[in-house]
């Protein structure tokens, strides 16, 4: 062994447990378990490799072999285009499916978490071998700490008010407050739908988050989410059953409907609360132009 033995074997330990650590099986049921863990710790281990070696590669001035850096980048790109593949496969045969949106957003997020575990490998290892051990285990709490911050962004609990709302009908009507959903003529369809259906209102925060919770792959989220960890009461086949959610154009405010397996209100509204603002939804509309905010 040599003095690069132990610093690279840290390396390589901390970045494969925080890539570990970032790949957690919540209630949307994905990554599955088992065989979707494994591919993604594997292509964790192969990053934390990559982000070590290069260390030791440029103090001993072999430069050439950080270039295996860029062709890391160009690898992990295709680890973005098989989550999108595979989820958009798999999404034709839902109930609900999450919609392209929530998807690109999924992907990005697997390609970003692979240039975080190189980039904590390499600060572990480079703190190790210009300071000493504590230094790089004290690097590698540091980032872990920041994974814990970083890995997930807002949710909707941050940018609106969730309040529950009764339906009701106004003659073949479905409205949700007084925000209309659908039309539904059969008679029994309305009594399933006020039997087995939810309402709820989402009232934005502030006036620039309208935008984002108009978006239509912020709203499959919402209802994909539920659908998952609720179920859902539906069918192929029955498109009167299909949950949906409409916007109030006047205040942009959204009601959804849902119509879920479990009928326990508070923990829908707790997961409506937790479903992710997609990054690809998020606008900023308030902008200054002319010296005024517009």
């Amino acid at each position: 062994m040599n003095e690069y033995t132990y610093p690279i074997l840290l390396g390589i330990l901390v970045g494969t447990s925080v890539r570990m650590f970032m790949l957690r099986t919540d209630d949307r049921q994905y990554p599955t378990y088992l065989h979707g863990k494994i591919i993604h710790v594997s292509l964790g281990f192969i990053a934390a490799a990559l982000g070590t070696i290069a260390v030791p590669s440029i103090m001993e001035k072999e430069f050439t072999a950080v270039t295996f850096l860029a062709l890391a980048a160009s690898q992990f790109r295709e680890v973005r285009n098989m989550e999108r593949n595979t989820l958009s496969e798999m999404d034709a045969f839902e109930l609900v499916p999450r919609g392209n949106t929530y998807i690109e957003g999924i992907a990005i997020a697997f390609e970003s978490r692979n240039y975080l575990v190189i980039f904590t490998s390499f600060s572990v290892t480079l703190a190790y071998l210009a300071f000493n051990i504590w230094a790089g285990v004290g690097v590698a709490i540091a980032c872990f700490l920041l994974c814990a911050k970083y890995m997930s962004g807002f949710k909707l609990e941050d940018i609106v008010e969730i309040d529950k709302s009764p339906l009701h009908f106004e003659g073949a009507g479905l409205y949700v407050d007084n925000i209309y959903i659908m039309n539904i003529g059969l008679p029994e369809r309305q009594e399933e739908i006020l039997k087995y259906g939810m309402g709820f209102i989402l009232t934005p925060k502030h006036f620039k988050v309208r935008s984002t919770i108009a978006n239509l792959g912020q709203r499959q989220a919402i209802l994909h989410d539920v659908s998952v960890s609720l179920g859902v009461f539906r069918d192929s086949g029955t498109p009167a059953l299909v949950p949906l959610i409409k916007r109030d154009l006047n205040d942009g405010r959204i009601g959804v409907f849902i119509l879920p397996q479990l009928q326990d209100p508070d923990r829908a509204k707790q997961v409506i609360a937790n479903v992710p603002v997609l990054e690809n939804a998020i606008k900023k509309p308030a902008k200054r132009y002319g010296g005024r905010n517009v």
